[in-house]
């Protein structure tokens, strides 16, 4: 028997080695972290941080999914259920079946109609469900309704959206936006467990004021209002000085003169692998919806040779909560702060028209609330290599200067890096420079923020024929002289 500290290495096989990326680290993370209990119920009373609050942690396992179809086609309702189905199992559950019903609008008491609770009653116990999911935000009254009418677990859209933030947000800050928005949310949905709705004064004089003051004391619900509105005050105060270490990084690229290029669009439309094909960055690529919520800044040098910033931002979603848009505001000024933005679109998806209109309709948003003007876009249509070829003709019909792509096989980057050149060459001024060979590092810094369109050498230094950034043109202003 070999001594413990012993181990004889010629019986193992040699194994290459290999170096994972980023981006396969943060996916095996998050994978080992997916809540799956199978076997458990979800309808327990788990209490968080303190708080007696509806809100239990969503272990999902079967889940029943119900929409309410108002308007538009049956095709629609159907593609906002599948993206429904998606987040679902973005968030780790298993869907057992999913409904939907015809209405004006939703009902009042329970989301949907009497009759329509029935049978979905009858769906979970058939199926062995323990948690359904509506596609929209319930009022608290709605959620106690189908709650004591199913006798299961009920969240809506909004909460969900909320569970799959907090399971991917990796930085201090995304964990923080988190959990603002989660405690936004809780806040007019708190509730008492069973006996604990007051705490009722007792009847000793002194106990309570005396004589003439005595009452019922501060409600639990009270209290748990209080103390949550006490955390989101600090997590606010927390969130601004985070904002304002990134206002910091960002003005330090704004000085380093290079063109700032936001990648937005909707949640899953490959923004990610966009980024790893146009800069090989090893960002964190999983076929899944809000993959990423914190922002990624990489540089990567153009076909050009020029240097640019891509940052991946967060991905939208149709009717995104309020409290999401609020959170995390910070983040998503990432991209009114870009010089262009890469607007992307799933290409796959039935509906691309819709995803666009989502993405307009936050940035609008944003750019109304903020005052600062919305920065140029440049429509990228990805994954064209998985898209119905009439759908990608009707969005060449219909939309005007878009390049289509696919991150997956690289078809139409080098046209999209060629736009982008295109575009951020309008944004400099094309000078001659004349620079003495004592100063390199003036050719160097020329060669690395600019295009040099033209290079010649005579006695005294290097002629330089360039587009350059305004910025840098002025403080190169000393060296401008007219071509000789």
């Amino acid at each position: 028997m070999k001594d413990f500290y012993e181990y004889d290495y010629s019986e193992s096989p040699r194994q290459d080695t290999y170096t994972p990326t980023i981006g396969e680290l943060d996916l095996e993370a998050r994978s080992s972290l997916r809540r799956l209990t199978r076997g458990t119920s979800t309808y327990t009373d788990e209490q968080a941080d303190g708080y007696d609050v509806e809100y239990r942690k969503l272990r999902l396992e079967r889940v029943v999914l119900v929409g309410v179809w108002t308007e538009g086609t049956v095709q629609q309702i159907e593609a906002r259920l599948d993206e429904l189905a998606a987040l679902a199992e973005t968030a780790g559950s298993e869907i057992a079946d999913m409904l939907y019903q015809k209405r004006d609008k939703p009902d009042s008491g329970t989301y949907i109609g009497s009759g329509k609770v029935d049978e979905l009653k009858s769906i979970v116990a058939e199926t062995g469900a323990d948690t359904v999911i509506c596609d929209g935000e319930l009022s608290p009254g709605q959620m106690i309704a189908l709650e004591k009418a199913l006798d299961v677990k009920v969240i809506d859209r909004t909460m969900l959206i909320l569970d799959i933030f907090a399971q991917h947000a990796k930085s201090k800050e995304g964990k923080a936006q988190v959990a603002l928005a989660q405690m936004e949310y809780l806040i007019t949905r708190v509730r008492g467990w069973g006996g604990a709705l007051s705490r009722q004064a007792g009847g000793r004089a002194g106990s309570n004021g005396g004589v003439g003051l005595r009452g019922p004391g501060e409600t639990k619900i009270e209290a748990d209002r209080r103390r949550l509105r006490s955390d989101m005050a600090k997590l606010r105060k927390e969130i601004a000085a985070m904002k304002t270490s990134r206002e910091v990084k960002r003005m330090r690229r704004d000085q380093a003169t290079i063109p700032q290029v936001a990648i937005a669009g909707y949640t899953n439309a490959g923004k990610s692998s966009l980024i790893n094909a146009l800069t090989n960055a090893g960002v964190l690529v999983e076929d899944a919806l809000f993959a990423t919520l914190d922002p990624t800044t990489r540089r990567a040098n153009l076909a050009d040779g020029r240097a640019v910033v891509f940052t991946d931002t967060v991905g939208f979603v149709r009717h995104l909560p309020t409290q999401l848009v609020e959170a995390f505001r910070s983040t998503l000024e990432e991209v009114l702060a870009a010089d262009v933005v890469l607007h992307v679109v799933d290409g796959s998806d039935p509906f691309p028209m819709e995803q666009i209109a989502a993405v307009n309709k936050v940035i609008g948003e944003i750019v109304e609330e903020t005052g600062q003007p919305a920065p140029p876009e440049i429509l990228v249509v990805n994954k064209i290599d998985a898209a119905d070829p009439l759908t990608l003709a009707e969005l060449r019909h219909r939309l005007d200067a878009v390049v289509f792509v696919s991150a997956h096989t690289g078809e139409g980057i080098p046209e999209l890096e060629t736009r982008l050149e295109m575009f951020l060459n309008t944004l400099d001024r094309e000078v001659s420079l004349h620079v003495p060979f004592s100063r390199g590092d003036v050719v160097a810094r020329v060669h690395e923020y600019g295009t040099v369109l033209t290079e010649e050498y005579d006695a005294d230094g290097t002629w330089l024929r360039v587009r350059l950034p305004a910025q840098v043109v002025d403080e190169l202003a000393e060296f401008c002289h007219e071509q000789h």
